[in-house]
């Protein structure tokens, strides 16, 4: 339930070893580019790549005695190289092979994400296009506070998505950077022509080169993962409204329905809103993720004594936690039950005190905002202790008739659909979006 079959094949062990693999054949090519290894040699290892069986049993066992994969996995690759062999990981240092290989990890999840924002907006366009002007109760501090549309709801969710996206596309560039470096992060070991071989090696991989060193500079990895923390916030939070609305009290839109899902194995009656509190499980285990990517950008000199190795357990548990929260998004707002009726009646469940601001701001040019306001007031506390609906009580008050016309008037302010406000505007701009 918190990953996808897709992005676990993205960070699956023989997926981060493949991609060891790729960057050790992408040296050997940039470097006989440039002459440093034999053309025949990086020809003869990038073979090997492909032919090579991983003995994983082998490479666990020396990892653990290690602490890292790259110099077990460069004995088999070397070996596999034949003669060729001496020219593997030439000079690489570990976590040159280790932090370009996520990077590449990294663009293939990110390709993943991208293309679930994009499928999720397009589901959500069409629901606050279709809601546009179906009225219901908007709720500040779980209160009923003014008259909104459901298409307006659904619309603000679809402008943090928007904002998502174009974060993704900004941040790429920061994001997508090779690493090559050497030992201390100087290059030393490749003479004066080091730059040029890590520019190939990126141009290698379609990765950018890095302006200087990042071993232990790591902000764009952290970006990587507070984007992530972001976009995971935002389904947290249209989970939060959908589990709200699928209350029984509510009632006012229910996940969709598939036989078994959200099932109780005691209550028959069940129907639980199982996706949305997935997604909200998602964006809470993401958050942590987040802080433990701010925690190990602090790296102590040339080289980390411990925070890099925290970056290997939150980048794959973020991107897997993430590509859950999008396909239960996608699965749930595709499919979800929108009771208008319901939302109808419950914008009646006030008798008209939802719209009070209406009446006070159409009598105040005549009885001057705060006069309305207390009077209008009134009516509400009256409404509140004794009942009855909000339109008669005002309309037995004088100077409220006379403010705004007469007993029909002050019935058409009290209807919700007539203070909307701009929610139809709103919603125009949002799905006219450069993203539509």
């Amino acid at each position: 339930m918190f990953g996808t079959a897709e992005m676990r094949a993205v960070f699956s062990d023989e997926a981060l070893v493949g991609r060891y693999l790729e960057v050790e054949v992408a040296l050997a090519r940039a470097q006989a580019r440039m002459g440093v290894v034999p053309a025949d040699a990086a020809a003869a290892i990038e073979a090997a790549s492909r032919s090579i069986s991983i003995d994983f049993e082998k490479l666990r066992r020396e990892t653990e005695i290690v602490g890292y994969p790259i110099l077990p996995l460069v004995h088999q690759l070397s070996e596999a190289a034949g003669e060729a062999g001496r020219y593997v990981h030439w000079g690489a240092t570990t976590q040159d092979i280790m932090d370009t290989a996520n990077v590449l990890q990294i663009r293939a999840a990110l390709t993943i994400v991208g293309r679930d924002l994009l499928e999720f907006r397009r589901i959500l366009a069409a629901m606050a296009d279709r809601y546009r002007d179906t009225p219901m109760a908007g709720r500040t501090h779980l209160q009923q506070a003014l008259p909104v549309t459901f298409g307006y709801k659904v619309a603000v969710w679809l402008s943090s998505i928007d904002r998502h996206i174009e974060r993704l596309d900004q941040a790429l560039p920061r994001i997508l950077i090779g690493e090559f470096s050497g030992a201390a992060g100087t290059l030393a070991s490749v003479g004066d022509r080091g730059l040029e071989m890590q520019r190939l090696l990126c141009e290698e991989l379609g990765l950018h080169q890095p302006s200087i060193t990042w071993h232990v500079a790591r902000d764009g990895l952290a970006e990587a993962v507070t984007l992530l923390g972001l976009i995971t916030g935002s389904l947290g939070k249209i989970a939060t409204d959908v589990m709200l609305m699928s209350a029984t009290e509510f009632g006012e839109v229910s996940e969709p329905f598939v036989p078994g899902r959200g099932a109780s194995s005691t209550m028959p009656q069940k129907r639980n809103p199982i996706s949305s509190e997935l997604m909200l499980a998602a964006a809470k285990a993401v958050r942590q993720h987040v802080a433990t990517m701010l925690d190990a950008m602090i790296h102590d000199f040339e080289r980390a004594t411990g925070p890099w190795h925290l970056e290997w357990i939150s980048l794959p548990e973020s991107f897997l936690l993430t590509a859950a929260s999008l396909a239960s998004a996608k699965f749930m707002l595709s499919g979800l039950v929108v009771h208008e009726q319901r939302m109808l009646e419950n914008l009646g469940l006030t008798h008209g005190l939802i719209v009070a601001e209406a009446v006070m701001m159409a009598a105040a040019p005549k009885l001057g905002r705060q006069h309305a306001h207390d009077v209008v007031y009134g009516a509400c506390r009256k409404a509140i202790e004794q009942g009855g609906e909000l339109a008669d009580i005002l309309s037995e008050i004088p100077e409220i008739a006379d403010a705004l016309g007469g007993r029909e008037a002050i019935r058409r302010h009290c209807n919700p659909a007539n203070y909307l406000g701009l929610c139809g505007p709103m919603i125009d701009r949002v799905l006219g979006s450069r993203h539509a």
